[in-house]
């Protein structure tokens, strides 16, 4: 069966819905669709990332509100924790989203990590690219904000928001590796709390012993709960996005892209679930060996 590929629009919400999923269950009309898709670069895919606590859901959705005002069409991508236990979706904080969830102008969608490598979706970069096929202004992908996501993030995104707190400032020495070199701005939220001011601070010395380029590193204050900074954060990522940077970087992120995907595909079938319990099941017999255990599926794949 072939799928009549015609514009995905945010007007058609049901359409892109359903194309997101043929997309992330990896079916076939799926597949076609990405196939077939021509890409704009011209619509900017913001990454929000940063450590769980940090005000990320509060952040999108003050800029939600920003850019509903200017009349924008907002796409939202948000990366969901899937427990380690029961291997659901948790959806918790993205009810503050919910204001914004009927807005013509907004369309959100969650997705599920599934357990898969880092914190971000192993669907996210062909969903991304369904979004980028449609006529969105602008693009948020939130992210879990755990461990390797970070990174990943940094790969798929054209500008990459890394969200902090005050309480924060005990771990700025930490960040030299990591964050510093996937954050395109670093923005301290809830930045009324006792030591922002410090952290802030601490945080510029920090940006400011990276060698200086085209683009440097800004920190902006926010509370996100009152509005405050969310123009100015705009503004900032509006310049960033204006410079178009990742040219400079554009091949390895591709190559990485293209890693990723082939890596996924050569992944799929094995299920973590099924996984967890064919291994409950053969550790109890007396000559269980992990090594031995996981050698079938060698020979499955290669």
């Amino acid at each position: 069966m072939h799928t009549q590929h015609t514009h995905l629009s945010i007007r058609e919400p049901r359409k892109l819905a359903r194309m997101l999923s043929l997309v992330e269950n990896n079916l076939p009309d799926g597949i076609q669709y990405l196939k077939s898709i021509k890409i704009s670069s011209k619509i900017p895919l913001i990454g929000i990332t940063g450590p769980p606590g940090a005000g990320k859901s509060s952040i999108v959705n003050a800029l939600i509100s920003h850019l509903v005002k200017l009349d924008l069409k907002i796409g939202i991508l948000a990366v969901d924790p899937t427990s380690p236990f029961n291997f659901g979706s948790l959806l918790g904080d993205r009810i503050r989203m919910s204001e914004h969830f009927n807005h013509p102008n907004v369309f959100i969608r969650s997705i599920a990590t599934r357990g898969s490598l880092g914190g971000v979706s192993a669907k996210i970069y062909e969903m991304t690219d369904v979004m980028k096929s449609a006529d969105f202004d602008v693009i948020f992908v939130e992210t879990v904000g755990v461990g390797q996501s970070e990174v990943e993030i940094a790969g798929l995104a054209d500008s990459t928001v890394v969200v902090l707190v005050p309480e924060a400032g005990d771990e700025v020495q930490t960040l030299k590796s990591g964050l510093m070199e996937i954050a395109d701005l670093f923005v301290v939220n809830k930045a009324d709390r006792d030591g922002a001011d410090v952290f802030i601070k601490n945080l510029n010395a920090l940006v400011h012993q990276h060698p200086k380029s085209v683009w440097n590193i800004p920190v902006l204050k926010t509370i996100a709960t009152t509005n405050n900074g969310i123009d100015e954060l705009w503004q900032a990522l509006s310049q960033h996005h204006a410079l178009n940077l990742v040219s400079e970087r554009k091949w390895q992120l591709m190559t990485d892209k293209a890693f990723h995907l082939i890596l996924n595909e050569r992944m799929k079938d094995i299920d973590k679930y099924k996984l967890n319990q064919q291994l409950i099941e053969e550790s109890n017999k007396s000559d269980f060996n992990l090594y031995q255990f996981i050698d079938k599926y060698y020979k499955n794949k290669w």
